[in-house]
């Protein structure tokens, strides 16, 4: 126990003189450096380099987990970045496949209208182009409904047709609508003639994608492929419009006529007015929306 308090003492007394001369052995260590460097540059360089080797393996351990902790860091605002720019480009993508939806609805208007327009009215006829607002075609009723009416300047009775030939006949009318009544509806009673050999008939709908050709002076006459086209009887409509093609020529109470009027992709009409007075200038208001008027 003494031994130790002596000890202490000691200790405690060297503790006082260091800490009393700390300035001045401070720079009289200096002032030794400073000697050896200039009495042995060698001796102070590799005391540099021992140095040194001694302190990279601690500051090389010491700036791996900052570089992975500077990677982390880099990793995470790219992730930000990235999640920014996918929202960005899902909504672009919604922008432009809204754009190429529309772009392909009118499309193919565009391509029904320029069908439509490759008909040929003749040059006493004047038309409107209207559009196909909704279907009538069930098991009893072949016909649709159009989006111009009497305020357009359309009248019953006239032809409506599309690019491959006549349709059918406005059979109601509106103020702004008219109900069309196709061929191929049982109620459809049409004079028509084979234009191969000018013979007359009646060309009757059947609610079927086929029609009836019946009341031919000589039927035995009709060959399949043979053209059926209006023969301008009964004052509705003139003579040489297209309607259909038989496919099935029988024992001459079997004559099967294919209309050439696709009524499965409808979408634009003309509805024609074959009169001495046309739809155009004929003090109606112009037709608007989808229904297009035009001269003759």
């Amino acid at each position: 126990m003494a031994i130790r308090d002596d000890f202490e003492v000691a200790a405690s007394q060297v503790r006082q003189a260091v800490q009393r001369f700390a300035l001045a052995l401070l720079v009289l260590a200096a002032f030794a450096v400073m000697l050896i460097g200039k009495a042995d540059t060698v001796l102070v360089e590799n005391a540099r380099v021992v140095a040194l080797d001694l302190a990279n393996p601690a500051l090389e351990a010491i700036a791996r987990p900052v570089a992975a902790a500077n990677r982390a860091i880099a990793d995470l605002r790219e992730f930000a970045t990235l999640r920014e720019e996918n929202a960005r480009l899902r909504e672009e993508n919604a922008r432009l496949l809204a754009w190429q939806t529309a772009a392909r609805r009118l499309e193919n208007e565009n391509d029904r209208l320029r069908e439509l327009s490759r008909f040929h009215e003749g040059p006493e006829a004047s038309f409107i182009t209207s559009r196909i607002v909704g279907d009538s075609v069930s098991a009893y009723v072949r016909g649709a409904l159009l989006n111009v009416g009497r305020r357009a300047g359309v009248a019953s009775g006239q032809a409506v047709v599309t690019a491959e030939g006549l349709a059918g006949r406005v059979a109601e009318l509106g103020e702004n609508s008219a109900r069309v009544l196709f061929v191929t509806d049982v109620n459809s009673r049409l004079p028509v003639q084979i234009e191969r050999t000018r013979e007359r008939a009646i060309l009757a709908g059947d609610n079927s994608t086929l029609m009836r050709l019946t009341l031919a002076q000589t039927v035995q006459g009709v060959q399949r492929g043979d053209r059926i086209v209006t023969s301008g009887h009964g004052g509705s409509f003139p003579v040489g419009i297209p309607v259909g093609e038989v496919v099935q020529a029988g024992d001459g109470s079997s004559v099967k006529v294919r209309p050439f009027a696709d009524f499965s992709r409808l979408e634009f009409v003309r509805v024609v007015d074959y009169g001495v007075t046309g739809l155009v200038g004929s003090g109606a208001p112009p037709a608007t929306g989808a229904g297009r008027p035009s001269g003759r």
